[in-house]
């Protein structure tokens, strides 16, 4: 076949408009595969593999939802140990900071009014109060605060429910969480955890 009845062989194979139904196949099938199979493969794989951890990590008493492990929650009452600031407002649909630089003076006076805050309540010095119980996280629904921070508030909560320290303390110290795998984060302590196992453990005493 000479040049030119090759050239003539390859016009015609190529058809008008055979590019973009090509490309137009292959976006149907990416969006099939990625859009459509993948993620339905994944959320079976999750759910079958995690199925707690795939619906929220939730926390139930008697078939009622209580909250989820991971979703901090405020407490009002002496008798509650109580979690991080929020500036979210503790909303999970919102997450986030404040955004504030640490130069800024409304971050000040906010961390200032937490200290003296925490101090009043907890009988302490505010140069004692750990710095998770002043500082939001930067969702604002931070589940979790330092072993100190719980220890901090171990009198206040004791004295609200007419109930000895050690009582509490042992409390505290058996809801510490290890970091996780052994090296990954800080020992931390689960508010909504603790405060349920605190109110399992003290039935019938004044809040």
């Amino acid at each position: 076949m000479n040049t030119h009845d090759d050239i003539l062989t390859r016009r015609e194979s190529i058809r008008p408009g055979s590019g973009w139904l090509n490309a137009l196949r292959g976006a149907l099938v990416l969006t099939l595969l990625c859009g459509g199979a993948y993620p339905m493969l994944a959320v079976w794989i999750g759910g079958t593999a995690f199925p707690r951890q795939a619906t929220g990590t939730l926390i139930e008493r008697d078939g009622q939802v209580l909250g989820s492990e991971l979703v901090g929650q405020p407490f009002a009452g002496p008798g509650w140990f109580r979690g991080r600031p929020s500036a979210a407002g503790y909303d999970p649909f919102v997450l986030s900071g404040s955004n504030w630089a640490p130069s800024n003076p409304a971050l000040r006076e906010r961390a200032q009014a937490s200290s003296n805050a925490v101090a009043k309540t907890n009988g302490v010095a505010p140069g004692a109060i750990p710095s998770d119980l002043v500082a939001a996280s930067g969702s604002g629904i931070d589940p979790h605060i330092s072993p100190a921070a719980a220890r901090l508030q171990i009198h206040r909560v004791a004295a609200a429910r007419g109930l000895p320290e050690s009582q509490i303390r042992a409390l505290v110290e058996a809801a510490i969480e290890p970091p996780t795998l052994g090296v990954l984060g800080q020992p931390r302590v689960n508010v909504l955890k603790l405060n349920l196992a605190l109110d399992e453990g003290t039935k019938g005493v004044r809040q």
